[in-house]
């Protein structure tokens, strides 16, 4: 049986690709260090183990009993904009304990290493962004994505470790984690909404994002490493569609069947327009139509209201304060 194993299994893409690996015949073990994922996340069908990817040690005795066919890293803190203000946090997490993953993977033979990067690497590049674009990132979180991209392509090329690289967007739906002030809009606009308060949005609110529901995303991830054509590739996966901000709030008042309250905060340094091409990923894979995005916020809205309101988490350790949105400066009791 085809042995997998999956970072990130008690979160929001990776339990979604831990699903989509069992329906596929898979044998899943899933790590998770559980700081942003849930334990109630993990599919039943997974081997769980608690541990984090920066701990080498753990990382190692996962290949004591059995080897892995394949590696999924989808793991990571993704909090882009976050990202200036804790650098030191973003590069052990999403960088280092990449690699530490890398070394395991090199040491013991994995057929193929799916790796979850992002369109945060290509910067401020005019959009709609296309995978022959050179990458530009311009924050923390899109440099430890892209020097990850650029450590597989030189570990295939001295150690033939297999890879592919995709690059997701703007992913919504069940299980994302509501409670997250600083990353995934959609989730924060849902929690705002369920508690009683106006969404909150950084500037105008015309910047445009598509918004990419998770069932467009985690099964084409899963199946990746059956499908010969797409290894050694990076390939743009989510929606084709772009809004504004200020349209998506209003889809998500809409599902929530209230008036659409919104509260202006300072713009923030951001691209104002980000989203990709996805020529690509049809060429290779030939997904199904995408969920229109009224309809994918429709079946989070249902899920978030089963759930409730959370209480927004703050991040314990802000490296650098200055320059901070005021949004995300430490409360004060």
């Amino acid at each position: 049986m085809t042995r997998v194993l999956i970072t990130g299994a008690a979160g929001f893409i990776g339990s979604h690709v831990a699903v989509h690996c069992l329906d596929l015949g898979f044998d899943v073990v899933g790590i998770d260090d559980l700081s942003g994922g849930s334990v109630g996340n993990v599919p039943n069908g997974v081997v769980f183990r608690k541990g984090t990817i920066i701990d080498n040690s753990f990382l190692s005795t996962l290949w004591d009993e059995d080897g892995f066919d394949y590696v999924y890293h989808l793991a990571a803190y993704a909090a882009e904009g976050l990202s200036h203000f804790i650098r030191r946090f973003n590069y052990t997490n999403n960088l280092v304990g990449s690699v530490n993953l890398i070394n395991q993977s090199v040491l013991n033979k994995v057929k193929c290493f799916v790796f979850a990067s992002s369109i945060a690497v290509y910067g401020e590049s005019r959009s709609p962004l296309s995978e022959d674009v050179v990458p530009r990132p311009q924050d923390p979180y899109g440099i430890a994505k892209y020097a990850v991209e650029m450590d597989l392509a030189a570990a295939n090329r001295l150690f033939d470790l297999p890879f592919i690289i995709f690059r997701p967007h703007n992913v919504y739906g069940e299980r994302q984690n509501i409670a997250d002030k600083y990353r995934n809009v959609v989730g924060i606009f849902m929690n705002q909404v369920t508690s009683g308060r106006p969404m909150t949005i950084f500037g105008d609110g015309q910047q445009t994002r598509a918004f990419s529901y998770i069932d467009d995303v985690a099964p084409i991830i899963a199946r990746a490493p059956l499908v010969e054509a797409a290894y050694g590739e990076v390939f743009n996966i989510g929606a084709d569609q772009p809004c504004t901000v200020l349209e998506l709030a209003r889809e998500v008042a809409s599902a929530f069947e209230v008036e659409p309250r919104v509260q202006h905060q300072p713009p923030r340094k951001e691209a104002e327009h980000a989203f990709s091409s996805h020529g690509r990923v049809r060429r290779v894979f030939d997904p199904p139509a995408s969920i229109p995005l009224p309809e994918g916020i429709r079946r989070m809205a249902a899920w978030v209201k089963q759930c409730g309101p959370a209480s927004p988490v703050e991040f314990a350790d802000i490296e650098i304060p200055v320059n901070l949105p005021p949004s995300w400066r430490p409360e004060r009791s």
